[in-house]
Parts: C-alpha cells; structure tokens; sequence
C-alpha cells in the first residue's frame, strides 16, 4: 500500500492558479466520488484553501501510477492541459507524503508559521472525506496521527506562541498591561483597514466597549455597527479620551492628532489607571512625547512590526524542535503502516491453519468412534477454532513486531516458505 500526494501552495504557485485549482464546497463531494476509482485509487482526500490544493490519496499499485493518476485527475477536473502545471505541482510519496501532511496539519509549511487555522482546515478536508466514503483504514489513521501530531506541536513547542500579526500584537499589549480586558473601552480614532482589525482583535477579545471616530461618519457608522459600537464626532472625541482604555489611531492626518497636552488632560481626568496607545499611522498621528508621560503606553507602526519580527524569528527557532518532533512521529508511523500491511498475511496463516486442521479432523475421523451430532459440531465449531487461534496467535504477533522494521513483503515470502504456500 503507497500513500501519494500531489500539490500546490503559496511557494509553488501564484494565486491566480490557485483560484483556478481551487475546490468549491459545492463540487468537493462529487470530485471526491470521481477522484477514488477503487483501482488505482482506494482512498483519497482534497485539501482547499486559498494558500494550498493537495490530493492525498492511498494507492494498492505502485507509487508512480498513483502520482499519476492524482495528476491526471487535478488536470481533467479543471479542464487544464497537464504541462500547464509543470513547476507548480510537488508530488510525494510514502515517507515523503506522510511527512508533509504532518508539517502542512501542524502549520510548518503555512505562510505564516505556527497559525492555526490551517489545522480546522485539514480537519474539515477529513471529515468531507468522510462523509463521501472515501477515506479507508489507511487515510483514517494517517489524518487522526497528523491532527494528533499538530496538536503535540502546540502543546510542547513554542511554535504558535508570540503574536505575528499587527492586530494580535494590539491584543498581547493590551492583556499585558491590563491582564482583564472585560471593563475596557477602546476607542479608534480613523477607520483604516490596519486599525479596524486591531479594534475587532481586541473586542474578540472581550473588550467591553469601543466607539469610533472619523472624518467621514458614515465610515465609523459602518464599522461600529460591526461590532455593536458607538461613534463620536470626529471634533468632539477629545471629549471621549478620558474614559478611553486603549486607543487606537489609525487615520490619513498629515500630522499629529493627538498631542501631548490633550493626553496629559485626559490622563489627569481619569480615576481609573494606565491608557495604551497604539499609532498605526504613517505619519505618525499621536505625539512620540506622549510615551513619556506617567501611565502612558505608547506603540508606533515601527515598534509594532518589530515585535512581530521578532516574534516570527522565536516561531522559526521552535519551528525546528517541532521538526524534530514531525521526523519521530513519520518513522512511527511508518512502523505502524507496515503493522497494517501484514494483515494479509495474518488472514492467510489463519486459513491455512484452519484447512490443516480440518483435513486432519477429516483424516482422522474414523479414529474417534461414534460421535453425536452436538460432539462433532463442538470439535468443528468450538475446538479447531480454538487450537487455531492458540497455534495462529505466536506466529501473528512475530509478524506484527517484525513488520515494523522490515518490508511486508519479505515478511510475506519468508511465511509462505515457512508454511509452504504456493
């Protein structure tokens, strides 16, 4: 049995072909029925995302018809010529493919190492399987190790710690300098792109309330609305600034529109402790001075991206303990596959065990005189079974042990020579 797979990622591939790649919820089911053939195909699986398409399939023949049949499929599917492709597809096999679907259920190949959302992606990819019945002994257990192997990662690395996004960061600064966020207002002055996501991040995070201000209302309307907010007049917010936890600005102003009197006044109007400011602005819109300030937190785009710099670089440095955790968890998994493909072999020990000792029942039957109907049933249903499991059971577990450092099919040959099938 030969596990491929056959792909294409951010790393390989623009996205304009990934889109053409792409696999809608809609056809998923159908092109999981068209993909398995049960010929060259027994299992298979699609993985879509807008960074990757993978076809992961289990194959009885060789690797190489495997490879190919995965190929043709993605191609035909999608009505493209084979040598579009060429450049932009990986194809894996067998330790190869078992690895990358590791790395890829773990975050280790994602464009943003250690994300997590990947993870819900593969689980998804699995359960569609499922329900399409294209998943068999071989894919089940090669998906439920890579989720249990993704979730190892996380647990005993460091790998999807330390925020690497400008948002995630907000929020990280906010829980350090305040712990609770429950009773937080936050208040974003500007409705850029860069500074609404840090102002969901944190109201996901359990802010108690934000407020929005902007030149234009109609913009801080749309995004308070969002999220159940409230707007201020974009004048009047000076006002507002006393009872602002964390503020987040975020405009196109050509100079500061925040300075450090407005901040000192607002900081001595308070009854309640420290103000984080977080300036996403370029120019800077909040004056540097304000950091100097008692019970002033202040953050610039610069030192923002630093710390995601920074962070990713810690990621990639516990990126390579997890590495070594994906190499363990293949070559155990290797061992455990090979277990699987002795099962053959365990099912034709026991028939021939079990023809053994009905011939010799048979030979011998004269032997053991009269017998009632209930006695003679009892050696054939009951007895032989028994001596048949008993004789069977040294020899299957041998097997099994020894399946899990050498091939199959030397296992295989050495047992039909041992028992003498032909």
């Amino acid at each position: 049995m030969n596990i491929v797979l056959v792909g294409l990622s951010h790393k390989t591939a623009p996205l304009e072909m990934r889109e053409r790649l792409a696999f809608n919820e809609e056809r998923l089911r159908d092109a999981l029925g068209e993909l398995v053939d049960r010929e060259a195909l027994e299992e298979g699986l699609i993985v879509s995302t807008c960074n990757r398409v993978e076809l992961l399939a289990s194959t009885p023949d060789g690797a190489d018809r495997g490879l190919g049949r995965l190929t043709e499929f993605l191609c035909g599917f999608h009505r493209l010529e084979p040598g579009s492709l060429n450049g932009h597809l990986y194809r894996h096999s067998d330790s190869d493919a078992i690895k990358h679907v590791f790395r890829v259920a773990s975050s280790l190949d994602s464009m943003v190492v250690g994300e997590s959302q990947i993870l819900g992606q593969v689980k998804d990819a699995y359960q569609a399987a499922v329900e399409a019945g294209t998943i068999g002994r071989v894919l089940s257990q090669l998906m439920n190790r890579a989720i249990n192997v993704a979730k190892r990662i996380r647990t005993e690395t460091g790998v999807a710690q330390n925020p690497v996004s400008i948002s995630s960061v907000a929020v990280e600064l906010a829980r350090k300098i305040f712990n609770d966020l429950s009773d937080k207002t936050v208040l974003l002055v500007g409705a850029g792109d860069t500074g609404e996501l840090a102002a969901r991040s944190l109201i996901e995070e359990g802010t108690g309330k934000l407020l929005v201000t902007n030149r234009s209302p109609e913009r801080a309307e749309v995004i308070a609305g969002k999220f159940g907010g409230a707007t201020v007049g974009f004048d009047a917010f000076y006002e507002v600034l006393p009872s602002a936890d964390i503020v987040i600005c975020s405009t196109g102003a050509s100079d500061y529109v925040i300075r450090v009197q407005q901040a000192k006044n607002s900081l001595r109007s308070r009854k309640r402790g420290p103000v984080l400011f977080i300036d996403i602005s370029v120019p800077r819109n909040i004056d540097p001075s304000i950091a100097e300030l008692e019970n002033a937190f202040l953050f610039d785009i610069d030192d923002l991206e630093s710390i995601v710099e920074n962070n990713l670089t810690e990621r990639l440095r516990e990126a390579k303990a997890a590495e070594e955790i994906v190499e363990a968890e293949v070559h155990q998994f290797i061992k455990q596959l090979r277990s699987l493909d002795i099962g053959p072999a365990v099912e034709e020990v026991k028939e021939m065990l079990s023809q053994m000792a009905a011939s010799e029942f048979k030979r011998n039957r004269k032997r053991l005189g009269g017998l009632s109907p209930d006695q003679e049933n009892a050696i054939q249903e009951v007895l032989l079974p028994s001596l048949v499991n008993k004789l069977s059971h040294p020899i299957i577990l041998h097997l099994r042990n020894a399946a899990r450092d050498r091939e199959p099919s030397e296992l295989n040959e050495e047992l039909r020579k041992m028992l003498r099938i032909d």
